[in-house]
């Protein structure tokens, strides 16, 4: 039965607003759909390509030394991989700090004569075919007959889960390899925190330096090469990640100070906040600063918008506490300390304040007249500091012969009295920005205090325990920004020459440093 003209005319007229609704509703859901990633495009699009190869530099650096390294002769190795293994093969934390590991780590360890070579810097590790022959079938032995991990972690038990449960995917991704192919895998998941850390070194710069562009990748890629940051990164060890993150906390503020404290700055410095919280113990030292600068920052912006500005600062201080929050109500209700292992650490404090104030002003300065001399015949900031930045590689008992030292002094007053030039000429500029150094300054002086009074519980049976310079690289953003003002205090002409030099200078000691250890371990 046919229809007329008309009621086919009225009939499409009537679909016509259906299907413009449906294809209006069909735009809105795809933009909907796509807002996620257009904001992440957009944000990605913000980061200049000189940053993103200051990170791949850094990335491949850490790449170089996970290589150099032989496996498990860097710092607790051995304990971090045991935290990974237990959580990835039983889905539980590490119970102990006794270093009686899985039987299928110790047939590894032992194949590498793990236990005769570190600390032994006279004896090298695994060459001959015979030895290479032997450790091959001890990790086909291991592989045939797996063992679920160990509740024993050594000293990585009372860290937090975070980077370890990261390291669990490429553990898992390997689950059918050697134990040493693991290794391998879990130290590139390792480098990529050290691209991580020298991109947000490089934004760090950007904002608190902004003037002079160059400046910017003279401070990423002397970063990116730093001896130690590779080393760390190269290794199976949550000290990779806490720089990472440290270093985005930095630009967070940075960022924040330069543009003005809003929603979004306030819930991401609150959230790398929490995230350094379950990353690793060290970045408590870091906490009090951060949340000073959530204080400063807010009452800035209270100024210009009034009191509304204070619900970003409980937002931002809200999400950052979070994980301390969430520990304490744990062990609180399961009978345990409060604050755990910090609980019992300040439980079994001792010696006075004095006593212990005294410590650690002499574990990074000259000694007071008039004080108790806690490091006789050691002028630390040199020997502990200086030296130990230079170079100390494999579980510290590889460094330079002390000439490298010595001669090292030269560039670093270089590259310091060139940095002071910069602050002299600029110091207007310096006055008007006192709230965000001392902010910075706090995050400094936390660190440090944290490191000192942890070597503190050891003294007097040891003499700075953790006066290592691994432990200050959270504030390599500092680090980056000092380096960046020496070029800039060389002068406008030759400003970017001094910059190259300085990228130079960083790219040799990197070279020589992973001379220093091929010829420790295969000389």
């Amino acid at each position: 039965m046919s229809t007329s003209p008309a009621t086919r005319r009225a009939r499409a007229a009537k679909r016509k607003p259906t299907r413009g609704r449906k294809q209006s509703a069909d735009r809105q859901a795809s933009k909907l759909a796509d807002g996620p990633r257009a904001a992440m495009r957009a944000v990605l699009r913000q980061v200049p390509t000189a940053a993103w190869m200051c990170a791949l530099v850094a990335l491949l650096n850490a790449a170089c030394w996970s290589i150099v390294t032989p496996p498990f002769q860097s710092p607790d190795e051995p304990d971090h991989f045991a935290y990974v293994k237990q959580l990835a093969e039983t889905s539980q934390l590490p119970a102990t700090s006794s270093e009686q590991f899985s039987y299928e780590e110790l047939t590894v360890l032992t194949g590498l004569h793990n236990f005769q070579v570190r600390l032994q810097p006279q004896t090298h590790t695994i060459a001959s075919q015979a030895e290479e022959r032997a450790l091959q079938r001890l990790l086909e032995q291991a592989t045939t007959d797996p063992t679920p991990g160990s509740p024993n972690a050594g000293v990585a038990a009372s860290e937090p889960p975070l980077y370890y449960t990261l390291e669990a995917i490429p553990y898992l991704i390997a689950r059918g390899d050697s134990e040493l192919a693991r290794l391998q895998l879990m130290r590139l998941l390792s480098a990529l925190f050290a691209g991580l850390t020298a991109l947000f070194v490089f934004m760090f710069v950007r904002e608190a330096l902004p003037e002079v562009r160059w400046a910017w990748t003279t401070a990423g890629l002397a970063v990116a090469l730093i001896p130690l940051l590779g080393f760390m990164s190269g290794s199976v060890n949550p000290d990779s990640m806490l720089f990472a993150v440290s270093a985005a906390i930095f630009y967070a503020l940075a960022y924040a100070f330069r543009r003005g404290l809003d929603r979004a700055s306030a819930v991401a410095i609150g959230c790398l906040t929490a995230i350094g919280l379950l990353t690793k113990l060290n970045f408590v030292g870091l906490a009090p600063g951060v949340l000073l600068g959530l204080l400063v920052l807010s009452v800035r912006a209270a100024r210009a918008s009034g009191r509304s500005a204070y619900r970003h600062l409980a937002l931002g201080g809200g999400i950052a506490l979070s994980p301390v929050v969430l520990y304490a109500g744990v062990n609180v209700f399961s009978g345990h300390p409060t604050l755990g292992l910090l609980s019992t650490a300040i439980d079994n404090a001792h010696g006075s304040l004095v006593a212990q104030a005294n410590y650690i002003w002499q574990l990074y300065l000259p000694r007071l007249p008039g004080t108790v001399n806690d490091f006789p015949g050691i002028f630390t900031a040199r020997q502990f500091w200086f030296d130990g930045y230079v170079g100390q590689y494999g579980w510290l008992d590889t460094p330079f012969p002390a000439w490298v030292d010595s001669v090292a002094l030269i560039p670093a007053a270089a590259i310091a009295l060139l940095c002071a030039r910069s602050l002299v000429e600029h110091r207007a500029l310096l006055r008007g920005r006192a709230g965000e150094i001392a902010v910075y300054a706090a995050m400094a002086l936390g660190l440090m205090l944290l490191i000192g009074a942890d070597s503190f519980r050891a003294f007097p049976a040891t003499d700075g325990e953790y006066a290592q310079a691994r432990y200050l690289l959270p504030l390599l953003p500092l680090l980056g920004a000092i380096l960046a003002l020496a070029a800039r205090g060389a002068g406008r002409r030759l400003g970017p020459a001094a910059g190259t030099l300085i990228v130079v200078l960083f790219l040799a000691h990197d070279v020589f440093s992973q001379l220093q250890v091929v010829a420790r371990y295969y000389g």
